[in-house]
């Protein structure tokens, strides 16, 4: 279908406004208005008023009010006339009138009688994206705007500040002007920017993955020894492959749960304790790193909440990394018992999430115990930093956006102060493991992708849950 609209922005402070109808769509559009401008020039006609208009009316005093009927004396000296009555014939004859005096109308819920729409507005300071359906589907309109609200981050404000001190200080003419202005805003095009732009991250991610693979190749493996092994790969090699790619097709698919079934499925393949969570950890560490760079990347970070959680989460991964470590050599069969009952836990807790009802507002209280508590269990046992912290937050009713890129970013610390830990404790000897996760995880990765939002979260989750307490209840009846 060819759509023929010509978006503009108008500037409304010396246009007037006529609105024929004060029901509650009269009411509608003259918030709409208002909101853009607040001294827009508005005068309204009506038989009768919505009760919310007292209270506009008592705010803007400027407004012209008439409790009568349309008279055609009313559009001298009206630029713009919206029609906000529900009686069609009415609306065509004023229409007519308006438009031979060369009067653009809009007319609500009657597309055929507008000559412009209004459509849904995202304001972000000085950023203001307005949004049309063709008249079509004003719902659509407006749930596209929420969308929008909640993906650009409050502060784009502030950049389109300094690219306009930018633009203004620049000498060059306006060609180079252009050029300099698309390098600096080449990263939001979605496309690689020329300069490579590093943040913390991504740098302590290539840095870690260099140290393991050398440590990995010269200390444990010789290039002979490597040789024979790439033709006599172990069978855990293929069992972490199975396991990488079922436990990243749920994750991917349904946006968490990725540790914990790792883990439950590794205790079940009788994969030793400290070497679940180190392996976990390590393979997880390369993921956590690219989403909390592209989770900062877009704004969807609070600084606050991850200092808050930080420090208090990586002391927690270190302390339960260590103490997985002691138990595993010294009492294995009562740490699995005691890692099967904690998954089985954070199954339970999936299932209330599931069921978990809208909730309101609340301040996040103790940050740094939650950070704390996350970073233990999580290192402890191999899985749980998600359905521990980023539930928890979400219950205080947070936005989602913040909450799950705060959370990101945050979790790659976590898991790097846990992988850092089992890798002096323990070296690489659990390396074919990490491999194997990292490739079935890669191969399950654009698989996932597909399947995300096509399942639906309740019922995704609560299969995850099942899965979870499942393989934790079989896991403590085979030990007791």
């Amino acid at each position: 279908m060819e759509n023929l609209l010509f978006p503009i922005f108008l500037k409304t402070a010396n246009k007037q406004f006529l609105i024929v109808g004060a029901g509650n769509v009269g009411l509608e559009k003259t918030m709409t208005l208002l909101h853009q401008n607040a001294e827009t020039k508005i005068k309204i006609v009506s038989k009768s008023y919505h009760p919310g208009f007292a209270p506009v009316f008592d705010q803007f005093p400027f407004i012209n009010w008439e409790e009568r009927a349309f008279e055609p004396g009313d559009l001298e000296g009206v630029d713009f006339l919206i029609l906000a009555t529900n009686d069609r014939m009415i609306n065509t004859v004023i229409k007519r009138e308006a438009n031979n005096k060369g009067i653009l109308v809009n007319a609500a819920d009657q597309p055929e009688l507008c000559d412009f729409y209004l459509g849904a507005i995202v304001n972000k300071g000085s950023l203001k994206i307005a949004i049309s359906t063709n008249g079509k589907s004003p719902v659509m309109a407006r749930r596209l705007r929420e969308y929008f609200e909640t993906v650009i981050p409050e502060d784009i404000h502030e950049n389109i500040e300094q690219l306009h001190l930018i633009r203004q200080a620049h000498k060059g003419d306006l060609k180079e002007k252009l050029e300099a202005l698309n390098t600096l805003t080449a990263p939001l095009s979605g496309k690689s920017p020329k300069k490579k732009y590093k943040r913390l991250t991504f740098e302590i991610t290539l840095a870690f993955f260099a140290i393991f693979l050398g440590y990995g190749l010269s200390s444990f493996i010789s290039f002979e020894e490597l040789k024979t092994a790439v033709t006599a790969v172990p069978d855990i090699f293929y069992i972490m492959l199975a396991v990488g790619f079922f436990a990243q097709l749920v994750d991917g698919a349904v946006g968490l749960g990725y540790g914990v079934v790792c883990s439950t499925s590794m205790m079940l393949a009788g994969v030793k304790l400290p070497a679940i969570s180190g392996s976990i950890h390590t393979a997880e560490m390369f993921s956590s790193g690219i989403s909390g760079y592209s989770h900062y990347k877009f704004g969807n970070v609070n600084k606050k909440l991850f200092l808050s959680l930080v420090i208090p989460g990586v002391i927690g991964a270190v302390s339960g990394s260590l103490l997985l470590v002691y138990l595993g050599n010294k009492y294995e069969t009562l740490t699995y018992i005691i890692l099967a009952t904690y998954t089985m836990i954070i199954g339970i807790r999936l299932v209330a999430i599931a069921f978990r009802k809208k909730v309101k507002k609340k301040k996040v209280q103790r940050a740094g115990f939650l950070g704390f508590s996350g970073g233990f269990l999580d290192a402890f046992g191999g899985g749980g930093w998600g359905p521990v912290v980023t539930s928890s937050l979400l219950a205080k009713g947070k936005k989602s956006s913040m909450v799950v890129g705060t959370v990101s970013l945050t979790e790659f610390f976590v898991t790097l102060s846990a992988s850092l830990t089992f890798f002096f404790a323990l070296g690489v000897s659990h390396g074919f493991i990490v491999a194997g996760l990292i490739t079935g995880g890669a191969i399950a990765a654009p698989i996932a992708a597909k399947l995300a939002g096509k399942i639906p979260q309740k019922i995704a989750i609560l299969a995850v849950a099942v899965l979870v307490i499942t393989f934790s209840i079989r896991l403590i009846l085979k030990l007791v």
